[in-house]
């Protein structure tokens, strides 16, 4: 039981370090490959026509994108 708390306390730990080192940096998380945008692909769907949903979220990232400080 002794070395389930450790490895436990071990793991709270690093994730509250990781958690941590992303509040301060403020990256966003990708891959070591360059995530989907290696592949050339602009968004995660590649649909010719994309749902509703993506099409909110398509125009909040656009509005968002214009309004940012350069």
């Amino acid at each position: 039981m002794q070395t389930f708390i450790m490895v436990f306390a071990l793991f709270v730990i690093v994730v509250l370090a990781m958690a941590i080192g992303y509040m301060v940096q403020r990256k966003t998380i990708s891959g070591s490959c360059g995530g989907i945008g290696a592949l050339g692909m602009e968004k995660a769907c590649d649909c010719d026509n994309p749902c509703e949903k993506r099409k909110e979220r398509m125009k909040k990232e656009e509005v968002w994108k214009e309004n940012q400080i350069h």
